[in-house]
């Protein structure tokens, strides 16, 4: 199982907005969204303040996937 976060990138272009400007809304470092645009683990914390920037739910932006799935 891994984490996926394109839930993420898909609403940021829904919103018309990009990746540094959610790190301002939901006060998070620019490594912190890099580590996510790697698909690596960040804090709940850090999906918290994000879901509250975006006016959102936690599926909306993170989604677990099969890793044979993604294989595939």
């Amino acid at each position: 199982m891994s984490v996926n976060y394109k839930p993420l990138w898909k609403l940021l272009i829904d919103k018309d907005l990009n990746k540094r400007k959610l790190a301002m809304l939901a006060n998070i470092s620019v490594g912190t969204i890099s580590k996510m645009g790697n698909s690596e683990y960040v804090a709940l914390e850090v999906l918290e303040k994000i879901s509250k920037a975006l006016d959102c739910r936690i599926e909306e932006i993170v989604e677990f996937v099969n890793d044979e799935k993604e294989k595939e």
